[in-house]
């Protein structure tokens, strides 16, 4: 009684959580575009029905649910759930973590599940812990990332793991979730409504994170009953969130997927494509003179000798990165991805140059004047 005078209630105080954290979802079955790693025979089909099965890493972007995944499948596996941050903890609390494991495994026969979330912040003697456990059976891991495992998590704890490889939510799920929020008891149970053009721009701006576009909408709600209205409009989205904020990292996967995607969209001539990647890189903090080094050698590269003014301009629009800076150096950049989409393209000049490396790394090292 005391801790309800105190504190309030359970039902108090989960609504005074955010709406993001009100609406997680509390069976597995309701969560949106999970269905596939569901079915008969997947990992988490046999962990959920009590099977054996190896230690689990959910790889993917924020916002597309592993962490409610893995407080689900720990609730309805039957296993005891114990959470770590890689953010907060260290080698002493997973060694903690284990001993607990393992003394409630041999004392009262009760499997722990321990999850581990943003395992890429371990170091390797802390992932290196976590080992012997996972070798025995003591502990079954669940481990969930932002950041590609092959490159974030030691090869001994990867080989002794099943990958699961969850994508950022489509428009369509996106718009199964924005559903709940509207009519959920614990959402805005249907005490709003919210006008077409601003759905699809939450949708849109929210780039498949459910997380962002529920914050968003939490936001854009409270501007509208303050100013006394029943309905979430387009301008009350553009002030919570009013642009974008690219799924974008520096170091990681992303940074060379948009890289690839540039280049691939300035090699087929696409002007407006090649525009768009590069509007979402700089939009996303990336280095200008990173994005200059891809447009020099991209002239020599996929233009050479079709059009040599290219490679003038690509090293002038460089020069301007250097000398002038962000943000004014972007029309210099966009001059750049312009011209060498639109130019003629030939592989003349990299084709020479890699049959010239291929004759000296046979061993042609000598050259002789044919007669």
């Amino acid at each position: 009684m005391a801790d309800d005078t105190l504190f309030g209630s359970r039902e108090d105080l989960r609504q005074h959580q955010p709406l993001a954290a009100r609406l997680r979802p509390t069976r597995l079955d309701d969560v949106v575009g999970f269905a596939k790693h569901l079915e008969p025979g997947r990992p988490l089909r046999r962990l959920l029905d009590g099977q054996r099965v190896p230690s689990v890493i959910l790889y993917g972007p924020a916002g597309c649910g592993k962490t409610t995944i893995a407080m689900l499948l720990a609730g309805q596996s039957g296993f005891r759930f114990i959470e770590l941050s890689a953010v907060s903890a260290g080698i002493k609390d997973v060694r903690e973590a284990i001993a607990e494991a393992q003394s409630r495994l041999q004392l009262n026969d009760i499997r722990t599940l321990l999850f581990i979330d943003e395992i890429h912040r371990f170091s390797k003697t802390q992932q290196d812990a976590l080992l012997p456990a996972v070798e025995s059976g003591t502990i079954t891991l669940i481990a969930a990332t932002t950041e590609n495992p092959t490159f974030s998590v030691v090869s001994p704890l990867l080989s002794r793991s099943v990958v699961i490889e969850l994508t950022q939510l489509s428009a369509d799920s996106l718009s199964e979730v924005l559903d709940r929020a509207m009519s959920s008891g614990v959402g805005l149970a249907e005490e709003m409504t919210i006008t077409e053009d601003a759905r699809t721009s939450l949708i849109t701006l929210s780039d498949g994170d459910a997380r962002r576009m529920l914050t968003a909408l939490e936001v854009a709600s409270e501007i509208a009953r303050t100013d006394l209205r029943a309905a979430i409009a387009i301008d009350d989205v553009s002030a919570a969130l009013s642009r974008a904020l690219p799924r974008y990292d520096k170091l990681g996967d992303r940074h060379y997927d948009v890289a690839h995607l540039f280049i691939v969209s300035m090699r087929s001539g696409d002007t407006e494509q090649a525009l768009h990647w590069l509007a979402l890189m700089l939009r996303a903090g990336e280095d200008p003179q990173f994005i200059a080094r891809r447009i020099v050698i991209f002239a020599s590269e996929d233009i050479g000798l079709a059009d040599s003014q290219a490679l003038v301009v690509a090293q002038a629009a460089a020069g301007v990165v250097e000398r002038v800076g962000m943000p004014e150096c972007t029309y210099a950049l966009a001059h750049a991805v312009m011209m060498c989409a639109k130019a003629p393209k030939s592989r003349e000049v990299t084709d020479a140059i890699g049959a010239a490396f291929t004759r000296i790394d046979a061993g042609e090292t000598q050259w002789s004047l044919s007669e």
